[in-house]
């Protein structure tokens, strides 16, 4: 039974859709909540805070947990540090963050004013940035920490109109990368939500026939999952409609080259480079470097002791 009484949460973006189930779903299961939301509309624009304490209510009315409001913009990083001493100062721990909130600006990169999109990236990879930065060292000092960043099929796999929203959104598989990296000593895991879901940034877009079955709830039980004790990290879990699966990025293994490399070598040798046959995932960047290092050694000759 996963339980998280005893534990505290910060859920950004916790206000509407996906966020407002993440915060009760982790409620209904004793944890403490931050309801963080600036009551933005979804272009960013705008603030009030009755969604986010209509949240608390919810989740206190139903005698399920504990909440507090927090109406922090997660692209200022002052006032994430805020909100961070305001939970200490309440709980005294922080064990769980889901960086959840985001807006959209979609346009064709052609019309897409830069504004617009240093804004998303303001967002969506600053916003992750600043909320994890801020919680990184009380989870180091706890031993203890799970994170979710939020990406999109948008970021993984791309879509037309939102190169600022996409780029930021891969750019969480980058981060979640790292940080898992650096968290692994802590007993800190670090996942990737990328989730489609019907909520007020998708409502336009998706068909109306799809809307109720892309329900936000679908998706919430795979995050709690992520945020468990027994959790996994590094993972890129995909959901939507009540399907969850996991996302890998791999590389093939390519062909070596002797002698001299030209681009018609390369031309030549497309198939070969891209054919996915014993395509592997590499567990870091150095990982990589040692393939390419080691396999030319043994061409070579070469005695490489790495």
């Amino acid at each position: 039974m996963i339980d998280f009484r005893g534990r505290v949460a910060i859920v950004t973006g916790a206000g509407a859709g996906l966020g407002r189930r993440h915060a009760l779903g982790l409620a209904a299961r004793g944890a403490r909540v931050v309801v963080n939301d600036l009551g933005a509309d979804s272009d960013g624009s705008g603030q009030h805070m009755g969604a986010a304490r209509a949240v608390m209510a919810e989740i206190e009315g139903a005698g399920r947990g504990t909440a507090m409001v927090n109406s922090a913009d997660i692209s200022n990083a002052d006032q994430v540090a805020d909100m961070v001493d305001q939970t200490m100062d309440r709980w005294g721990r922080i064990d769980i963050l889901i960086n959840n909130a985001g807006i959209l600006l979609d346009k064709t990169f052609a019309k897409m004013a830069l504004e617009d999109f240093q804004k998303v990236l303001d967002v969506h990879l600053m916003g992750s940035v600043n909320c994890c930065h801020a919680v990184w060292p009380i989870m180091r000092a706890q031993k203890y920490g799970r994170i979710v960043l939020t990406s999109s099929g948008s970021g993984l796999y791309g879509n037309f109109g939102q190169a600022n929203y996409g780029a930021a959104k891969a750019a969480m598989v980058g981060l979640m990368n790292v940080l898992h990296l650096e968290g692994v000593r802590d007993n800190i895991r670090v996942n990737t939500l990328a989730p489609t879901a019907s909520t007020r940034m998708t409502r336009e877009v998706l068909p109306e026939a799809a809307l109720g079955l892309l329900r936000p709830e679908t998706i919430t039980p795979g995050v709690l999952y992520l945020v468990s004790e027994d959790g996994p990290s590094r993972t890129i879990l995909s959901a939507g409609a009540g399907t969850f699966a996991q996302t890998r990025i791999y590389e093939t293994q390519g062909h070596m080259f002797e002698g001299d490399i030209t681009p018609e070598a390369v031309a030549a040798h497309w198939d070969k480079i891209t054919d996915p046959a014993e395509q592997e995932e590499l567990s870091d960047a150095f990982a990589q470097t040692r393939k390419y290092a080691l396999r030319a050694a043994r061409a070579k000759g070469v005695d490489l002791d790495w």
